[in-house]
């Protein structure tokens, strides 16, 4: 059993990393600005107040921790894509309080900076909105920032192209910075397996600094 810390519990990704997290047996700290917005209950889940952008906060919930997940994307409105940098700065910043003692990190990232089989990025494709673009870049940016960290275990777990709700198959394929596609070129996965998959990283540990993808 692992001790994880949560951010961003309430949200499509990580309200389905909350629940395979405890489905396989996790305890779980969701740490979320309003706490009554979480109405998940668990013998295994506490739930705090706490706040992402806040380094002090993100030290005080990830104290004693053995993992901290941030599911804290730009996917809920306009006003979050302007978190998603700051976020990844100021969750690096909280774990360096805590030195030696400072859990492993996972966060959710995006799938614009993956390359595509003609060489380009996802975030290349002609017609995209331009809302759709911004939380890719932001991830990206974010992505940059963490690979200039090299003192906290950090893992940044990119989804496919298209990730929604769906069905938990508990299958999936893995890459590094290709877009991970089937036969069809369609690159897509279900938030439920995306969910399988950060869970499978948390025990089975195989991408320590570095990005990695899912897809079906």
């Amino acid at each position: 059993m692992a001790k994880i810390a949560l951010f961003g519990a309430t949200g499509t990704i990580g309200s389905r990393v909350l629940r395979e997290a405890l489905d396989r047996g996790h305890q779980v700290t969701a740490a979320v600005r309003e706490p009554s917005k979480l109405t998940e209950r668990h013998p295994r889940l506490t739930v705090v107040t706490g706040d992402v952008l806040d380094a002090a906060s993100v030290a005080a919930v990830a104290e004693g921790q053995d993992v901290v997940v941030s599911a804290v994307g730009g996917g809920d409105g306009p006003g979050h894509v302007a978190t998603i940098e700051p976020a990844a700065k100021s969750l690096v910043t909280g774990l360096r309080r805590l030195g030696d003692a400072a859990p492993r990190l996972i966060t959710v990232g995006g799938a614009g900076s993956l390359r595509t089989p003609d060489g380009k990025q996802v975030w290349d494709a002609e017609g995209l909105p331009e809302f759709l673009l911004q939380i890719m870049h932001a991830h990206g940016d974010a992505l940059d920032y963490y690979r200039t960290v090299s003192d906290i275990r950090w893992t940044n777990v990119s989804p496919a192209a298209q990730i929604a709700p769906g069905e938990r198959t508990g299958t999936y394929r893995t890459a590094l910075d290709e877009l991970v596609t089937d036969a069809q070129g369609t690159s897509r996965i279900s938030a439920e397996d995306y969910a399988v998959a950060l869970i499978d990283e948390i025990e089975t540990p195989k991408h320590i600094g570095e990005r990695f993808t899912v897809g079906d």
